[in-house]
């Protein structure tokens, strides 16, 4: 999970650029923060998925099936729990995370559970400078490209390190849901954001989506990318669409006021748009 919902204390875009010219140098503190209270928490279950429990949600098992024997390029990794749930169904995987602790915790984790992923420390934007190789998979989820300024940049950096006849899938939160402020004065969700921000969102706040009452605080730049950006990015790219599905339910109590539906996602209780969307493409 990596887009925190949009909460508390909205600062003045223009003053904050103005301190901050280097989005992703601020977002990496913020992550590099973040790591040991996710860790912690009991969002990210550390000890059950040591024991063996997968950190992978149904909409990605169900996508790309076995996994065994190909090889995997997982994006945006944080600190590698759903790389090494891949590496675990068989895949030879390796994850990119911007985060100098992420990348650490996950080699720890690695070795701990004897494990061959490997882990590369770098803007994702920036992978095929660092990684030479092509997969069969590459894949990203939940709460990664709204830490993007643009996506043709991504979508062609992901056209490079797919193999012909690669799969590239993503499941990721619906962009309607990042048009809303949560904490309005009113106590009720805002619609306060374009569906499709070209201006950057600068966010500061108490605690993380992991651990709300954490005292850490977060200081985040964002963009907001509507579908039609996405699928024109990754067709622009070579990509062929196999499908783009849209999902009314979430696998993760991360935004408020959430019910818990018989399937163990959560919904809203008077839903009236999505909340996932998943897209599977494949390079030819």
């Amino acid at each position: 999970l990596h887009l925190s919902i949009r909460r508390q204390r909205q600062m003045c875009i223009r003053d904050r650029m103005k301190e901050n010219t280097n989005y992703f140098e601020v977002n990496k503190a913020t992550w590099n923060k973040k790591v040991a209270i996710h860790a912690q928490s009991e969002m990210y279950n550390l000890e059950t998925f040591k024991t063996g429990e997968t950190s992978l949600m149904p909409y990605e098992l169900n996508a790309l099936g076995k996994v065994e024997g190909k090889s995997l390029l997982h994006l945006q990794c944080h600190f590698g729990q759903d790389t090494l749930s891949w590496s675990r169904e068989g895949a030879k995987c390796v994850g990119v995370d911007l985060s100098d602790e992420g990348i650490k915790l996950a080699q720890q984790l690695n070795e701990e559970l004897q494990l061959d992923a490997r882990f590369v420390c770098c803007n994702v934007l920036d992978t095929s400078k660092h990684i030479s190789d092509t997969f069969d998979i590459v894949f990203t989820s939940y709460g990664t490209i709204g830490w993007l300024p643009a996506l043709k940049p991504w979508a062609k950096m992901i056209s490079e390190r797919l193999k012909v006849d690669g799969t590239f899938y993503m499941v990721e939160f619906h962009p309607i849901l990042w048009m809303f402020d949560y904490e309005s004065d009113n106590g009720k969700p805002e619609m306060k954001y374009h569906y499709n921000q070209k201006d950057v969102i600068y966010d500061e706040y108490e605690g993380t989506y992991a651990n709300q009452s954490s005292k850490m605080v977060s200081k985040e730049y964002g963009w907001n990318h509507g579908l039609s950006e996405v699928v024109n990015s990754l067709i622009g790219a070579g990509l062929q669409i196999e499908y783009l599905n849209e999902y009314d339910e979430s696998p993760y109590d991360v935004f408020p006021n959430l019910i818990k539906t018989e399937t163990g996602m959560y919904k809203m209780k008077d839903q009236k748009f999505p909340m996932i969307f998943e897209i599977k493409a494949t390079k030819k």
